[in-house]
């Protein structure tokens, strides 16, 4: 165990050291105080928070600190005989290992009683102050422009902020990838085995069933790995999530209730038009390019939004300049149209009465 103490809460008993001084208190000139946060903690357990923070993968590979203390005296035994200048670093390895062997912790007791310090700042707090401090090491700029942000992006809301929008915008570097090579498999399993749809989702239920029966009947610890086991907690489903489910379902229903009672009437051609366009290229998609619009849409479902976030203002900038572009060519189409077709749209409510040519506000536009 180690304590560590933060550089404002040194700043803060400096100043409550300065006060008592003030106020003439017998037993505090000429003595020091061991000043801490008060919250002793590992050397590893704190170094990994600080590499995790700054986008770091946490070590997998967990050795016994004496073993490690061994190899590295091993290799500095060894050192003189190699003659290697890549081992030079060996010494301060050496000493890291020794000072996170040891047990380092300091009582704050004294100045609690005569100079009534007490910390400002908490371990988590200060880890999090430092890791912003020290965002320019993290390991790519995204991380980093990420860290000493506190707003979310665009994209970001429009994901919802939570565990999807973490996989898609590749915050956690490892899940994602663990997330995208799951569906690479599920979509090589349904659309390139030679199979029905429905035999390979039985065979895919039935091959999960038989894993987690597995995995339940193994033993807690096996040649000295331990076994995590999966609760029962993970497979349900909380009452908050299931009413947005079906808030949402029921949202849809009626919005598709509406625009069907919309078309039964035949006043929108609009939405008529939208509609049938869309049930074609749907129809057009899935009778001979569905498994391709299946590959296309997983690949841009995690590079397009990661890629948005990155050049948000960019891509902006371009989608208003051709939004403006386009609105400008309507413009020169619709005031060049014929009267009788122009007539005929705005009978049918598809274009409005100002934009056909010859009014007062199409003059003003093109002079």
């Amino acid at each position: 165990m180690s304590d560590f103490t933060y550089v404002e809460n040194v700043a803060h008993a400096l100043i409550c050291a300065e006060e008592a001084l003030g106020s003439r208190i017998v037993s505090v000139p000429g003595k020091a105080f061991f000043i801490t946060n008060l919250e002793p903690v590992k050397f590893s357990e704190f170094l990994s928070l600080i590499l995790e923070g700054l986008g770091y993968q946490r070590s997998m590979v967990k050795l016994p600190a004496r073993l490690f203390l061994y190899i590295v005296l091993l290799v500095k035994w060894m050192h003189p005989m190699m003659d290697s200048r890549k081992l030079n670093h060996s010494t301060p390895v050496h000493n890291v290992v020794q000072l996170a062997l040891c047990t380092r912790t300091f009582s704050c007791c004294a100045a609690e009683k005569n100079i009534g310090y007490s910390p400002v700042v908490s371990l988590e707090e200060g880890v999090a102050l430092t890791i912003k401090s020290f965002s320019h090491l993290a390991r790519d700029q995204s991380l980093a422009r990420q860290i000493n942000s506190v707003d979310h992006s665009k994209v970001d809301k429009l994901l919802g902020s939570g565990k999807v929008a973490e996989i898609l915008l590749w915050k956690d570097e490892r899940k994602t990838f663990t997330c995208f090579l799951a569906l690479g498999l599920l979509y090589y399993w349904f659309f390139f085995c030679g199979r029905t749809f429905i035999t390979s989702a039985a065979k895919l239920l039935l091959l999960v069933i038989v894993t987690l029966s597995i995995y339940g009947i193994l033993p807690s610890n096996i040649f000295g790995f331990s076994v995590q086991k999966i609760s029962l907690v993970s497979f349900e489903i909380s009452k908050v999530d299931m009413t947005i489910i079906v808030t949402t379902m029921a949202q849809m229903w009626n919005r598709a209730v509406q625009v069907t009672n919309a078309l039964a009437k035949g006043e929108d051609w609009i939405l008529f038009f939208k509609v049938a366009i869309s049930l074609y290229f749907l129809k057009f998609i899935l009778s001979r390019y569905l498994t391709a619009a299946f590959g296309v849409g997983l690949v841009l479902a995690f590079t397009s939004f990661f890629v948005y976030e990155q050049y948000e203002e960019e891509i902006d900038g371009i989608v208003k300049f051709m939004i403006c572009t386009m609105n400008v060519a309507m413009g020169v189409v619709m005031n060049n149209l014929p009267i009788s077709v122009t007539t005929f749209l705005h009978n049918f409510e598809i274009l409005d009465e100002n934009k056909r040519p010859g009014t007062e506000n199409d003059r003003q536009l093109t002079s």
